[in-house]
This record gives C-alpha cells, structure tokens and sequence, in this order.
C-alpha cells in the first residue's frame, strides 16, 4: 500500500537527468513539466525485490518520490546555486502532489520533505531538501513543509 509523498529537489540542473528518473517517480521541471521516471508508484509497494525509485533512505517502502529538479550548488537562502527552483516548477509540484493524494487516497499528514522525513525518523544522512523555496523567500525553514500542505489541500479544491 502506498501510505506516504516524500518531496525533493533533485540538488542538479532544471532537467532530469538519468539517475534522477531512476530514483524519483516523478519529476517536475523548471518550466513546470511533470515528467514520469522509471518506476511507477506501485514499485514501492514492496521494495524487496530491487525494482523501485530509491529515493529516501529508510523510506522508499510505500513512498512516492516526486522532485523539482534543480538547486545544484545549493548554500544557503541567499546562495541557492544556478538552478534555483522557479515559482512555476513549486506550484506544478504542489498541484501534482494534489492529483497524487486523490488518487491513491492519501492523507495530507502523510507528505514530507525528504528534510522533514529524515528529521522524524531520526536520520542522519545530511539531505536537506526541501529547507528553502527561492520563490517564497518569506518561508522560514521549519515552516516550508505546512507552507506545501496548504498549498496541496488548495489545489485538491480545484482538481
């Protein structure tokens, strides 16, 4: 059963490249496109036999991985690299978690940034995506995974 959306950035350029198609189920764009990577969402239903996105460490097991490519080179909020999320690739991004949620049924509860996941399950692999959104600078840290709900519970009212 898949319980859970886990969000990303890709920590490379605007497009995909053919590890991030292997590891995320799903990849958006700078422009806003979604595409389709290898693994389809019901890979991660069972994990054990090796066909799957392997997007979370600990967390691929009834996981969605779904990821904005880009922020390579990503230092902080007023470093972000050459690749800085655009608002069209976030909002592209919420409004397909949207469609996600409807489809397989999931709760608002169970989505996270690959950030906050490793921060409840006590993990300590140094990912901190999604710890800034360079279209909403206004977004503190610990607020960024409420700030993506609401956005998704928003979307779903017009889907």
């Amino acid at each position: 059963m898949l319980r859970r959306i886990i969000i990303h950035w890709t920590a490379g350029t605007y497009s995909p490249n053919p590890c991030d198609l292997k590891h995320y189920h799903f990849l958006v764009d700078n422009s806003g496109e979604v595409r389709k990577g290898v693994y389809v969402p019901e890979d991660n239903i069972c994990c054990n036999d090796g066909i799957y996105a392997a997007h979370t460490k600990q967390g691929n097991t009834g996981s969605i991985g779904i990821a904005m490519c880009g922020m390579h080179n990503f230092k902080n909020s007023n470093d972000t690299g050459s690749y800085p999320l655009t608002k069209k690739q976030c909002e592209s991004c919420f409004k397909e978690c949207a469609r996600l949620v409807k489809k397989y049924n999931l709760e608002i509860d169970n989505i996270y940034t690959h950030y906050e996941f490793n921060k409840l399950k006590n993990i300590k692999t140094g990912k901190i995506d999604i710890i800034h959104l360079p279209p909403y600078p206004e977004i503190k840290k610990d607020e960024i995974l409420d700030f993506i709900k609401n956005k998704i519970s928003w979307y779903q009212t017009i889907l």
